[in-house]
């Protein structure tokens, strides 16, 4: 693993690298550039930047209006602000006309560590997922973070994507064949016995517990599903045909996220053990974000724990 650099500050240099290329990408932030990181954009293009102050249901709206003009917004502030506070706003103004806005949710997950339970958002992807036309993207490093934001100025549509707030391993560069396509994911590593599906800061976790694994000769399959929805039917199918169970991984509620997505699929396509392994049906704590991270088993061994859970299933 390579470069460690929190998905936040890979977005919001990325924004700034490709403003140039994109003279109708315009950003806007409920005052918290700062934390989000939009403030490289702010800095390299200040007429092209809207600080909205704490008002973001507002600028969820002003979004919207500036997408129907034909430019291409990126609305930022905190996870809990952007999909809690202003899911109206986005249901209504963006996702149902299905403009071209992208709302983008900082320090998702437990790993906001200090802040605690009010902003330590858990519940993002069901939120988001849940809406009709929405796509739902939660790159797990910084080099698929700057793939992510190019491919969401070429998307024509409404889409969420999270950041998280701790600098991470790079793991994507390193992998060979490593591709990112919107709505695709990534097989970061083969295996035959079973099937980890991962996203966000748990795909490094995944890999990690994949190498341990391998020494018990356990052979791992790891997938990243940068994309959460839509969800990419035809590598979790051939997941479940080839390894016939499946562990999913997320720092999110185990309700709605990713486990829910690929637990549905594949008992409509393909019945075969899935085991989620995420937050369980409750809020998370204020402390120092490892430990909070290990108190609620989000960890390499967590995974592990999953792992042999899906293996006795699978038996």
């Amino acid at each position: 693993m390579s470069e460690k650099i929190a998905t936040r500050v890979a977005y919001g240099k990325a924004l700034a690298e490709l403003g140039e290329q994109y003279p109708d990408l315009v950003v806007l932030d409920a005052d918290l550039s700062g934390s989000t990181q939009s403030a490289f954009f702010a800095k390299a293009f200040p007429e092209r930047f809207y600080n909205m102050g704490i008002a973001e249901a507002n600028m969820t709206g002003v979004a919207a209006g500036l997408a129907a003009c034909g430019k291409k917004p990126f609305t930022n502030t905190f996870a809990m602000f952007a999909a809690g506070r202003a899911y109206e706003q986005v249901r209504n103004s963006v996702a149902y006309p299905r403009l071209n806005v992208k709302i983008v949710g900082s320090h998702g997950g437990l790993s906001v560590g200090e802040d605690g339970a009010t902003h330590q958002c858990i519940e993002d992807y069901a939120l988001m997922r849940s809406i009709p036309n929405m796509m739902v993207v939660s790159p797990c490093d910084g080099p698929e973070m700057r793939l992510a934001v190019k491919a969401l100025l070429d998307y024509d549509g409404p889409a969420y994507m999270r950041l998280g707030r701790l600098a991470v391993d790079s793991i994507t560069d390193e992998v060979p064949g490593y591709t990112f396509q919107l709505g695709k994911g990534s097989l970061l590593r083969d295996g035959s016995d079973v099937t980890v599906i991962a996203t966000g800061m748990m795909v490094q976790m995944a890999y990690a517990a994949a190498q341990k694994l391998a020494e018990e000769g356990i052979s791992v399959r790891v997938i990243d599903m940068h994309t959460i929805k839509p969800l990419d039917g035809e590598i979790v199918l051939k997941a479940a045909l080839e390894t016939r169970c499946i562990v999913t991984s997320e720092e999110h509620s185990v309700i709605n996220g990713l486990g829910s997505a690929v637990a549905e699929f594949v008992a409509e396509h393909c019945p075969v053990p899935v085991v989620r392994h995420g937050v369980n049906d409750q809020f998370g704590r204020s402390g120092e974000a490892k430990a909070v991270l290990e108190a609620y088993g989000l960890t390499t061994n967590g995974i592990i724990e999953k792992v042999r859970q899906a293996l006795k299933l699978k038996k």
